[in-house]
């Protein structure tokens, strides 16, 4: 046999093995991917969204909840839902259409709701008649009724009941009150939790179908392959089919608490962060072809050099998202695991299945453009060569420039209104909830339907009453009372129980609103100069204990985060003064892309503030998924230093980097910048966020402040390693 021959056998020996892992590599995934793709339409089934679930126990809503239930006649919790009719209702001009709607009320719990076979007073609170209140200006009347959350929570085929049974009586509404000049509104908060279950059963389908089209058109661009983009593409939906797998698992066994928002950053946390690690290998890979005539050993290779990476990365991002477990409010609790998973299978989905893709299909998978193997570096020559050639002529020129700019976008940061987000403003487009909310205010006292929900003792009901009265802002105070035993009708006898009665606060102003959230403190300190022993609960205290919660958890999250990233880079780069520099400059990036969240926010999209807890989850993607793009430019910059200095490794770390950087931020920008599509504030705002300040790190920071620094720094900048010790001018 030949030389020639021999070395052939080999070779073909030597790629049996690799070939071979790769093969049971994908049968694995796609074993995953074929038991865990039925749990999409399943994960929405386990969500919460109901807010004062997820306070913590110390809070007094929470605490004066365990005592309001014992005023309602069963174990489970209310939701308080307001039926509004409008229009020609005055019992004075309008008798028959008055009668008719007294005869709704009386009928509606029986009627059935078709898709669980059951009558709608199975969802409502038993024994309650619905009662009918006609407004003083007689243009309009309420019916006020309470539905059972255990109830409504109940799963019918793979949905939650609450939003089918508010959508019937909207409809059985419509169909009743045809041609009766009578406008109808379901309201209060069943009308809101059901909308907002209808905002989030769109991430399983419009939130997910436009990140994946966004992803695919971003990736034929960069590869401009016809088959290429696939791979990545597929990598990133197996690793969320694997992610939601487990999250559904833990949700439905009450290990964690998951709610629509969680579930929508989820799929764009996966998709966004799995397509960011390929890109990195495909990009090293496709740079190692031109090195190494086998395949495998150009993957040996490109999967060394980015594994460190994409772990350290990868890790930031966990490391960030588990510290929300210090979160007062469990909803914030549960992004953590869920976010910390969904970034773990995106690792291994990019560190496993698709190594396994690229050296299963060869080169010709980059076909038109085929990597030959010739020793060329092509990332040498190009926008990026001539980027980095830049920076080395004026990296002091552009520190100056490009801090100055960022401090002063981060000087508005302070104008951000965070004092939170009235449940009338948490959606982008208008929801009939909404709109039965602003119409009653105009007939009714905005906070009818949803009181203040006071527990003081029986013997000081009289003066607690006059206490809250004295507060401006609250229309009346009345107690919870016994109800007729043969009508079910109220009496005029309070409840008593345990020695203590329960008084409805209703407010002149929204409940859900800023203005009641700020009489809370006020309620309780005036009824707690009186009874000591009171608490103040209700939808409206809820509001303002998630909000202080809030503010709680920004103050103790994020130094914490800040000091963990520190640690990480630290590690990674054998480098103190590295990892200061590196912290200090997403930390400014994080300022500057507040600062014009603020401007932005107000004057642009028209919204009138953030959710108090806007600032914490913009911190934690922004600061742990910015940090990325300077970890994979400095451990290129390390690299290349060891091999020809610091000053020339930081312009060939820039160069050869700078492409597959920029489009991995394009790509999370993009699929942040998805949640917009989500008719919700909350996840614009933060899709916004997030898809710009990824931007500003991956165009400016990342590609001009940090290059210009260390080319400024010079060795020292890998103090207390012994790379500080290289001698290089700087010039």
């Amino acid at each position: 046999m030949s030389l020639q021959n021999h070395n052939e056998t080999k070779q073909k020996v030597k790629g049996r093995k690799p070939l071979f892992i790769a093969i049971v590599a994908i049968i694995a995934w796609m074993s995953i991917g074929g038991i865990s793709g039925p749990i999409f339409a399943k994960i929405s089934s386990v969500q919460e969204n109901d807010n004062s679930a997820f306070l913590p126990d110390s809070a007094e809503s929470t605490l004066a909840s365990r005592v309001i239930v014992k005023f309602q006649d069963q174990d489970s919790d209310l939701i308080p839902t307001l039926i509004l009719l409008e229009g020609a209702v005055n019992p004075a001009t309008n008798p028959q259409t008055f009668a008719a709607i007294n005869d709704y009320a009386k009928a509606l719990p029986g009627k059935i709701l078709t898709e669980a076979n059951k009558p709608l007073s199975y969802y409502f609170a038993p024994g309650v008649p619905l009662t009918v209140i006609p407004s003083q200006d007689g243009k309009a009347v309420l019916i006020n009724f309470q539905i059972s959350s255990v109830a409504s929570g109940e799963s019918i085929g793979d949905e939650p009941a609450l939003p089918l049974v508010i959508e019937f009586i909207r409809e059985d509404l419509k169909q009743t009150f045809n041609g009766e000049s009578v406008d109808s509104y379901v309201t209060g908060a069943g009308g809101i939790f059901a909308d907002l279950f209808g905002a989030f059963g769109s991430i399983d389908t419009t939130l997910l179908l436009t990140t994946l089209c966004v992803v695919s058109f971003i990736l034929i661009l960069v590869y401009r392959s016809p088959v290429l983009w696939l791979i990545p593409l597929l990598t990133a939906v197996l690793a969320l089919t694997f992610a939601t797998f487990i999250v559904y698992h833990m949700a439905k066994n009450d290990w964690i608490d998951l709610n629509g928002q969680t579930q929508g950053i989820l799929d764009v946390l996966v998709l966004g962060a799995a397509t960011d690690y390929a890109l990195l290998l495909i990009s090293r890979y496709r740079e190692e072809l031109h090195q190494h005539e086998s395949r495998f050993d150009a993957m040996r290779v490109a999967w060394r050099g980015t594994v460190e990476p994409i772990l350290a990365s990868g890790g930031t991002v966990i490391a960030g998202l588990l510290v929300l477990l210090l979160s007062d409010l469990s909803s914030n609790r549960g992004l953590g695991p869920v976010g910390s998973i969904g970034i773990f299978c995106a690792m291994l989905a990019a560190l496993t299945l698709l190594p396994a893709f690229l050296v299963l299909f060869g080169r010709w998978i980059f076909w038109p453009k085929i990597p030959k193997f010739d020793h060329a570096d092509e990332k040498l020559s190009g926008l990026w060569a001539k980027i980095g050639a830049f920076v080395d002529r004026s990296p002091r020129k552009i520190g100056i420039v490009t801090g100055i700019v960022l401090l002063v976008f981060a000087g508005f940061a302070t104008t951000l209104n965070t004092s939170g987000v009235a449940q009338t403003d948490v959606f982008t487009k208008e929801q009939d909830s909404v709109v039965g909310l602003e119409r009653l205010g105009l007939h009714f006292p905005s906070g009818e339907g949803t009181p203040v929900e006071i527990v003081v003792a029986e013997d000081r009901v009289a003066v607690a009453s006059a206490a809250i009265l004295a507060i401006d802002q609250v229309d009346s105070v009345a107690p919870a009372t016994l109800r007729d035993p043969m009508t079910g009708a109220p009496t005029e006898t309070p409840k008593v129980v345990e020695g203590k009665v329960l008084l409805n606060a209703i407010l002149k102003v929204p409940a859900d609103s800023q203005e009641a959230k700020k009489l809370i403190p006020s309620l309780r300190e005036k009824v707690q100069e009186v009874d000591p022993t009171a608490l103040v609960g209700g939808q409206t205290a809820v509001g303002f204990d998630i909000d202080q919660s809030s503010r709680r958890d920004n103050q103790v999250i994020i130094p914490i985060v800040l000091i963990l990233i520190a640690i990480i880079l630290g590690l990674l780069l054998r480098s103190i003064f590295a990892a200061g520099i590196l912290l200090f400059t997403v930390v400014l990036s994080f300022g500057a892309t507040l600062g014009v969240c603020a401007f932005v926010f107000e004057h642009i999209f028209g919204f009138p503030s953030t959710d108090a807890s806007f600032p914490l989850f913009a911190f934690v993607f922004l600061v742990a998924l910015g940090i990325d793009y300077n970890i994979f430019l400095m451990t290129r910059v390390r690299e290349e230093t060891q091999k020809i200095g610091t000053r020339a490794g930081v312009i060939k770390g820039l160069t050869v980097t700078g492409g597959v950087i920029t489009s991995a931020g394009v790509v999370l920008a993009a699929t942040f910048g998805v949640l917009g599509v989500l008719p919700l504030v909350f996840l614009a705002q933060l899709g916004f966020a997030v898809a710009f300040g990824v931007l500003l790190d991956a165009l400016v920071v990342r590609s001009l402040l940090v290059p210009a620094l260390v080319r400024l720094i010079g060795p020292k900048i890998w103090w207390p390693s012994k790379l500080q010790h290289e001698k290089v001018s700087v010039d």
